[in-house]
């Protein structure tokens, strides 16, 4: 592996790594999959791949690092860096050690089987913070996903394909553009080095490219970084590999809250109290995030507790899904067999990942504090909630008792009528406040489709109605968005660059970027032939070769065609 003496802009990126000199480093070199104890981190050496090349940069995310989209894309060495082929000067990679409750069972020791933490870039001078995105520690944490073998790897190879990737680096990214908090991708490189996979577990394996998504976030610590110390588990019998060591949670909970949660710590002397206040701040980050998930109708579909953030941030991009047609039982997952993970559990099913990160954290969190703070959870959920979806009915000026009873009466018809969750929300807006000399038709349909009356009393007492007007669509497009990364959509992207066309890759990333305006000249999935290939990539064998093209382009914003219904994502 080369070591970086260049002039490249990534070269110089001032890398500061906080965290590895705080928390406890396991130096060990023994190769191969491990069990590590009384450590969070462990050095690593990311693996090369053979002949690295950008499918995609996002300029926004890049730019947290105070670099160009534009100079790292030209850098000749930006896909060697940003694959691990070569590492950084000042980066020190590592992976993180972590446990997790999958699918409601602790399954002992997880950490990062692909992912490899290469530092912490300090944050440019005077970055502004975007809403809902603050970063106090004035570090971004950067890692590669995809990178190889680390201890945590158990029986895989480290190693990510193009599918995967695409999905993460898209998904971060329109996340993010949806307003929601969320980890960041800065680029996702594809290499010549090739992997086999069983795409539906049905015994036709394929080989695929190696890829790799640049992620970005002020850390990538999670509810299951604080289970290694859990003792052995009723179930299961598995227990965490630092059980015992509860001076590294104490280490672990002080760097934390005095990094990502600086107030907390200032405002309270007492550890108890400190601790008790951090945990209610988690709560609220995490019932705030889900309450904005169920308002765009996305779907993780692995929230187990190795995938909650410590900061309230979307983590961990696998099988997700946006819901198409409204249906509370839906399963983004095809391997979520019990259907723990559906649209309509995710609130519940945070509390519950808040319940298993109050037990890591005891006795530092005493259970009878913890517990009154989850008693705190679904008053705030529905708070969050109702907040939103008010937005999304554009009913702005009053908060009425019944807005509940119609927010789920509207869902109910949605789902009695297969009706499209983002088409419907976005639609709403052009239904008006019912005003003097209203068409006769137009008012017969409005009162069908919402309480006439509920949104009348929205221009009770105001003496500028057109500004109500104004401010109430407004609102309405900028909470409902035109556009969101469907299945379909994604797999249109995957299988162009599969071929070797990553340019829709590209103009799928613009069109996520802004999800909310109407773009004239980006509204479908460019026609075979149009924008730029690049280089002819060899076709993996037994690829798909059903290009966006050849089924028949659809505009991003339409209900998905027939043929995505048989896309499965697991």
């Amino acid at each position: 592996m080369g070591v970086a003496t260049s002039s490249s802009p990534l070269d110089r990126l001032p890398f500061d790594n906080v965290v590895l000199r705080t928390l406890p480093l396991d130096s060990s070199e023994e190769p191969g999959p491990r069990t590590v104890r009384a450590a969070c981190f462990s050095t690593v050496t990311p693996t090369p791949v053979t002949r690295p090349r950008f499918v995609a940069v996002s300029h926004r995310a890049l730019s947290l690092l105070g670099l160009s989209g534009d100079e790292v894309a030209a850098d000749p060495l930006g896909p060697e860096y940003l694959s691990g082929s070569r590492v950084m000067a000042g980066s020190r990679p590592a992976a993180h050690c972590y446990c997790g409750h999958q699918f409601g069972q602790f399954a002992g020791q997880l950490g990062d089987g692909a992912a490899c933490y290469l530092g912490e870039v300090r944050a440019p001078a005077g970055q502004r913070a975007e809403p809902g995105h603050a970063n106090p520690s004035g570090r971004w944490e950067i890692q590669v996903k995809g990178a190889g073998l680390t201890p945590y790897s158990r029986q895989a190879d480290g190693r990510k394909v193009l599918r995967s990737s695409i999905r993460e680096f898209l998904c971060s990214e329109a996340i993010f553009s949806l307003g929601v908090p969320t980890t960041r991708a800065g680029s996702v490189v594809t290499s010549d080095s090739k992997v086999i996979r069983d795409i539906n577990y049905d015994g036709n394996a394929r080989y695929e490219r190696c890829s790799v998504v640049l992620r970005i976030a002020p850390t990538f610590l999670r509810f299951g970084s604080f289970e290694i110390f859990k003792p052995a588990d009723e179930h299961t019998g598995r227990q965490g590999p630092s059980y015992g060591h509860n001076e590294i949670r104490g280490q672990m909970l002080d760097y934390v809250i005095g990094t990502f949660y600086p107030e907390i710590q200032q405002n309270h002397s007492d550890r108890v109290e400190r601790n008790v206040a951090f945990f209610r701040e988690v709560m609220l980050r995490t019932a705030r995030l889900v309450s904005q998930w169920q308002c765009i109708g996305f779907c993780h579909g692995v929230l187990n507790t190795d995938n909650m953030s410590i900061l309230g941030l979307t983590l961990d991009y696998g099988p997700y899904g946006f819901m198409d047609r409204f249906d509370p039982d839906f399963i983004c997952n095809a391997s979520d067999n019990s259907g723990r993970y559906t649209y309509q559990a995710q609130p519940a099913i945070c509390r519950w990942n808040l319940g298993k990160l109050a037990e890591a954290l005891a006795p530092e969190l005493p259970p009878d504090r913890a517990e009154a703070v989850l008693e705190e959870y679904m008053d705030l959920y529905n708070c969050f909630y109702l907040g939103t979806m008010r937005k999304k009915l554009g009913l702005l000026r009053k908060e009425e008792p019944e807005d509940e009873m119609l927010i789920t009466a509207l869902l109910q018809t949605m789902h009695n009528t297969g009706a499209d969750f983002t088409n419907t929300f976005r639609s709403l807006a052009q239904i008006p406040c019912p005003t003097e000399g209203e068409d006769g038709v137009v008012k017969e349909v409005t009162d069908l489709l919402l309480e006439q009356k509920r949104l009348a009393r929205e221009l009770e007492g105001q003496n500028n109605v057109q500004e109500v007007l104004d401010d109430r669509l407004r609102v309405m497009n900028s909470t409902n968005p035109r556009v969101v990364l469907r299945n379909y959509i994604a797999q249109n992207a995957i299988e162009a660059a599969e071929n070797g066309d990553f340019s829709e890759v590209q103009r799928l990333l613009k069109v996520l970027e802004d999800p909310f305006s109407a773009q004239p000249s980006l509204e479908q999935p460019a026609k075979e032939g149009q924008g730029t290939a690049g280089e002819a990539e060899e076709e993996p064998q037994g690829a798909a070769s059903s290009t966006a093209a050849s089924k028949g382009a659809v505009p991003y914003d339409s209900r998905p065609p027939a043929w995505a219904s048989g896309i499965c994502v697991s």
